[in-house]
């Protein structure tokens, strides 16, 4: 096995974590955090969402060393590979950088401080479902462009895996 297929099945390995993640979020996590009150759902959003901000080893090694696997794969792919092949890498890593990555921190992370940002103690019960209302809806709607995102990358990884 060469470099580029050591890199590519590393990326391919936490790129598809990562989707994983992104996926129980959308059909586990929020859908039972939805059946809270808007003061609990807030305190469990920024009980969890405190764990990832304090920097999580495992998650940010998935996280970043996605990204970061990703890019590396798709330069040597840029040098080693041609047609399909150079295709699919270059494909695949636009769309999880543009379709992952980037609504991650220009949409949900600053959602995520917002809800941060509360004091839940001296925050009356409307707004509190205030807050909710403009967290929650679009939160959940890019986090379900996000893990289709990653997830189409992860199979377009595989069939590239499948190719060399």
């Amino acid at each position: 096995m060469g470099l580029l297929q050591l890199i590519l099945l590393l990326a391919t390995f936490l790129c598809s974590l990562v989707a994983g993640f992104l996926l129980a979020f959308a059909v586990v996590v929020m859908p039972g955090l939805k059946r809270l009150s808007d003061r609990e759902f807030i305190r469990a959003f920024q009980v969890m969402d405190g764990v990832i901000q304090r920097g999580q080893p495992i998650f940010v090694l998935v996280w970043a060393g996605s990204v970061a696997t990703l890019a590396v794969a798709a330069v040597l792919g840029l040098w080693s590979l041609d047609g399909a092949d150079r295709l699919l890498l270059v494909v695949a890593a636009t769309l999880y950088l543009l379709g992952v990555q980037l609504p991650t921190f220009i949409v949900n992370v600053p959602l995520n401080n917002q809800l941060q940002a509360l004091a839940l103690d001296g925050l009356e019960e409307p707004a509190q479902a205030s807050a909710r209302r403009a967290f929650e809806p679009r939160w959940n709607r890019w986090n379900a462009i996000r893990t289709v995102v990653a997830s189409l990358t992860s199979v377009l990884l595989i069939l590239l895996m499948l190719r060399l």
